[in-house]
């Protein structure tokens, strides 16, 4: 990997057992479920009784016990919870007590996810994609069942309804964000990233202009620095911090050298990425109206931020904001949103055009005259016409729950955060994980109440040694154990190599390297593991995940794991870096 390569040494382990694992025999064979682990181990996996009762159709041995009250009305109802379980959510609300005022989160649990407890799965990827909630498909499955619906470009009575669902839809949006209708409107677009794409590829980047964002963003505000050199402009990145994000003042340093001049010969752009999605950090939005005074336009990358956060554009009047509507309520997906100043979008030159976008197309010729809606001049072809009514629905929706949300997973973070860090391996008495992301500095006591972080975990799992344990082996025995979480970069090379420490080794990269060279130069898979909380969250989940933690922590079940994980991967990861 030219000089990358010649300072690090691959590690390569070919298809045999690792040396941070030593080899156990227990009875169990792949694909087994857990409740059939022997006994010395089955208080190890006491997490599984519930679980795999679902999942292999058992009966339960013995009959279900009764439980305070308490634990009857916060909790999910199951008739055969363990008494491990019970006691470790008593103690829980004794820390935590402020956890009660969120009951009618555990009461949306219930009555709109109990999938989650008949499935015996534990979802803890919502950073990923929201879970939907059952109701919102039944209310709109019953909308579809009775209307009739058509093309929004025509004028027909099945077209009319789809424009006027449309135009709810984004009053809706609108409303939610608090944004005026005088100054905002709403262009409709396939995700968060459709959106930022098309404030890249019709911003009017020149060779006085600058691209300013931080080097902890998502790929897809990365991806708009193609457009701003193609076009001569420079791109600026604010270095990160050790736990990602940026220091305000570091921020505000890089925007001041590289202020625009005149934003009419030579406009600037500035995105914030409003939460990070694998360091957890949130970016005061007060730093946009500081770019904002010096003469930028502003984007906000709200993608990750919007689904348990309140946002308000009257307070923050970003020029451009960006979301993904399943991350915030689970569905629809496909569709997401660009909210964006009419005076901004104005400003905005298509390099194209497409159906709906276009009045008159003089053919043979030249002449294009765009619609009059200014929104329909960036809506390429016909718009999910059919999931605009969810989307409205969806909305109102999350608003009856987003008060309850920080407040709640501000009890489940430092709960989780809390377990995890005093985590450790009973052979040595080392840290069995190392959170990288960052964690929140105070506890909300409060419904109402902001975080000042969000609710994302960013891990790696360490040996009994310290060496890192692969990713791919966590992944694969939380799949096995139904636990839905994610390895990776999350698709945010910068935050990534910010609390993973590889910055140097990000900056020896060259031309047509592969992650696979990448992962040999630094010695070890790149990219975390990923616990995400969101709306349906509750304490078990977060409970599940820290008796997870405690498996990969013991040598008896760890070893079990890696011995299947051997046998079934075949050890194609990279050879198993």
């Amino acid at each position: 990997m030219g000089s990358v390569s010649s300072t690090h040494q691959p590690i390569i382990i070919h298809r045999k057992r690792s040396a941070i694992l030593t080899r156990v025999s227990l009875p169990c064979t792949a694909g087994t479920s857990l409740d059939s682990i022997s006994d010395d181990s089955r208080d190890t996996y006491s997490l599984v009784n519930e679980k795999t009762r679902y999942r292999d159709r058992e009966e339960p041995s013995e009959k279900p016990q009764r439980h305070p009250h308490s634990f009857a009305t916060y909790a999910p109802t199951k008739d055969n919870i363990s008494d491990a379980a019970t006691t470790a959510y008593q103690e829980f609300l004794n820390t935590f007590p402020e956890y009660r005022l969120t009951w009618i989160i555990d009461s949306l649990r219930r009555s709109d996810y109990g999938r989650l407890e008949t499935t015996g799965e534990t979802y803890v990827d919502y950073m990923g994609g929201a879970i939907y909630p059952e109701s919102l498909i039944r209310v709109h499955t019953e909308f579809l069942n009775r209307s009739v619906l058509g093309n929004t470009h025509s004028v027909s009575n099945s077209s009319k309804l789809s424009l006027k669902c449309a135009d709810d839809a984004r009053a809706a949006v609108l409303s939610f964000f608090r944004a005026s209708p005088d100054d905002y409107t709403v262009i409709f677009t396939p995700n968060a990233t459709g959106a930022l794409k098309l404030v890249g590829e019709a911003y009017s980047f020149t060779g006085g202009s600058s691209y300013v964002l931080s080097c902890d963003s998502h790929n897809s505000v990365h991806g708009i620095r193609e457009y701003a050199t193609y076009r001569g402009a420079r791109v600026c990145y604010i270095l990160p911090t050790s736990t990602g994000g940026f220091e305000p003042s570091t921020a505000k340093n890089v925007l001041l050298r590289n202020r625009p001049r005149s934003r009419d010969s030579a406009p600037c752009l500035f995105a914030l990425t409003g939460q990070s999605n694998i360091s957890n950090t949130k970016n005061a939005l007060s730093i946009i109206e500081y770019a904002a005074s010096l003469g930028y336009h502003t984007l906000l990358d709200a993608a990750a931020l919007a689904a348990t956060s309140t946002i308000s554009l009257s307070d923050c009047r970003a020029d451009a904001m960006a979301v993904s509507f399943y991350k915030m309520f689970g569905f629809p997906t496909g569709v997401g949103a660009l909210v964006v100043k009419k005076s901004f979008l104005m400003q905005l030159k298509r390099p194209w055009f497409a159906g709906g976008n276009v009045d008159v197309v003089q053919v043979p010729g030249t002449i294009v005259t765009r619609s009059h809606e200014l929104h329909e001049q960036f809506e390429d072809g016909t718009i999910n016409y059919l999931t605009l009514p969810a989307v409205t629905d969806g909305l109102r929706f999350l608003s009856a729950y987003l008060p309850f949300l920080p407040l709640r997973l501000s009890c489940l973070m430092h709960y989780l955060v809390s377990s995890l860090s005093n985590l450790r391996h009973e052979t040595t008495g080392t840290s069995a994980v190392r959170i990288l992301s960052a964690t929140p500095a105070r506890r909300l006591k409060s419904v109402g109440d902001q975080s000042d972080t969000g609710s994302i975990v960013s891990l790696i799992f360490l040996s009994p040694s310290g060496e890192m344990v692969p990713n791919s082996f966590v992944e694969y025995s939380a799949s096995k154990l139904s636990i839905s979480l994610r390895t990776g970069c999350m698709c945010n090379p910068g935050g990534a190599a910010a609390i993973l420490n590889i910055q140097d080794d990000m900056r020896r990269l060259y031309e047509g390297v592969t992650r696979t060279d990448f992962e040999r130069a630094v010695g070890h898979e790149l990219g975390v593991v990923r616990v995400s909380l969101g709306l349906a969250s509750n304490f078990q989940d977060a409970w599940t995940v820290v008796r997870f933690a405690g498996l990969l922590a013991a040598e008896k079940t760890r070893t079990l794991l890696w011995d299947h994980y051997m046998d079934e991967s075949g050890i194609a990861i990279g050879q198993a870096i």
